[in-house]
């Protein structure tokens, strides 16, 4: 499973289903993993960050290098297991969880303030002045019960997607 000429067989296709905690259905898996042998351009089992950037949505991106450091080198399972979090099926805890990841840009597992304003650079670039982007951010943190100095773990990010009733919609077409 993962490279061009093979073929997923029943049981990879169920494999990859409880991988993804039942978020694709088989025909959707099926499709992902056509998709994903046309980005293993060499057919290594895996996608490195320049095949991933191959493709212009991802490459457009402005998260684009912190999301390479979540997909560099991911085989089809895993793969398919990140995709789940953009999937319609995905619970917001699910899709919040991939945002924190993207956030915690050093991997230790909790965010700052400096990590929160660093991401809204990235994805407002000078259409907010930093001042502003430290109120927003700043009036946000406050609604939910945090201040500035906060270092958030998983738990209480997503009490702040929660309290801001933040609304999720990006999902990844299958087909």
């Amino acid at each position: 499973m993962g490279n061009a000429s093979s073929t997923l067989t029943q049981y990879d296709i169920e494999e990859v289903q409880r991988h993804c905690n039942n978020l694709f259905s088989q025909q959707e898996i099926v499709s992902l993993y056509q998709r994903f042998c046309q980005l293993d351009r060499n057919a290594k089992g895996f996608i490195s960050a320049d095949e991933f950037l191959s493709v212009p949505e991802f490459a457009m991106n402005p998260l684009s290098q912190r999301l390479l450091k979540m997909v560099d080198g991911l085989n089809f399972k895993d793969f398919v297991a990140f995709l789940s979090a953009f999937s319609a099926k995905a619970s917001l805890a699910q899709k919040v969880e991939v945002i924190f990841k993207v956030y915690d840009s050093d991997c230790n597992g909790k965010v700052t303030f400096n990590d929160m304003i660093q991401v809204l650079q990235d994805l407002a670039g000078s259409f907010m002045s930093d001042q502003q982007r430290e109120e927003v951010l700043g009036q946000v943190l406050h609604e939910a019960g945090y201040t500035k100095e906060s270092v958030l773990l998983l738990d209480d990010f997503i009490k702040v997607f929660d309290h801001a009733n933040l609304k999720m919609e990006v999902e990844v077409p299958v087909d």
